[in-house]
């Protein structure tokens, strides 16, 4: 039996990095074969560990508008010494600075999206700039009806404009948009401007060696395994 709210909702907007992209196992992989010597677990989250405090530095005024593409290359190129890297060229820093498009999609993903997209509209909802979260939605598949952006309302999540934006793109009050996401803050946002909200369990986020606590929480709508299980939940 689908879920009371099967028929509630009409746009599912999606988190991307962690809920529908496995980032960490990705930058490992990306580091195996670019930098064997490098130990790809810590890589990975010493580059994800600057990911707030530099949106930190934008929303505080520090910074101005910059792209999450730029912000990574930021992060990217203060903890290169900390690898022993400081000695990679401009065109290898950019390269790698594009692990981040070339992120795979967790091993249900695309399926449970295609069944989703049977019945609802489906959008990406991240901090990523749009040619990041394009180029990443063709290589690996993602089958979006609308790539958004905290570019496209010149505000990072948790600011209510990304959620309020997506009612407003979609002409739709906040009840009839579902935030699906694997991380409460994320949903807390959301919840705050009258979203749905559904949890996405990715104990893995961060690797093997950090499993993620993915108890239930009452705040949440909906609580779901991974996107086959979301699919199946609303029905699809």
């Amino acid at each position: 039996m689908a879920h009371a709210l099967a028929g509630e909702v009409d746009v599912l907007a999606f988190d991307i990095f962690g809920t529908v992209v496995d980032w960490h196992g990705s930058i490992v992989r990306e580091l195996a074969q670019l930098q064997p010597q490098v130990d790809g677990d810590a890589f990975a989250r010493a580059w994800r560990a600057g990911y707030q405090p530099a949106m930190a530095r934008v929303m505080s005024g520090e910074l101005g508008w910059t792209l999450i593409d730029d912000l990574h290359r930021i992060i990217l190129d203060g903890i290169l010494p900390q690898f022993g890297l400081e000695a990679l060229d401009e065109e290898a820093r950019r390269h790698l600075n594009r692990a981040w498009h070339r992120l795979d999609p967790w091993p249900e993903a695309v399926a449970g999206l295609q069944r989703l997209k049977r019945k609802y509209i489906l959008c990406s909802l991240s901090n990523g700039n749009l040619g990041l979260l394009t180029r990443m939605a063709k290589r690996a598949g993602l089958p979006w009806d609308c790539v958004l952006s905290a570019e496209v309302f010149r505000a990072y999540k948790p600011d209510p404009a990304t959620y309020l934006g997506v009612a407003r793109v979609f002409d739709l009050p906040p009840a009839r948009v579902m935030l699906v996401a694997a991380h409460h803050d994320d949903l807390a946002g959301a919840r705050a401007c009258g979203l749905r909200t559904a949890y996405v369990e990715r104990p893995l986020e961060f690797g093997a060696g950090h499993v993620k606590d993915v108890t239930a929480r009452p705040d949440n709508d909906m609580h779901t395994k991974g996107l086959e299980d979301l699919a199946g939940q609303l029905g699809c």
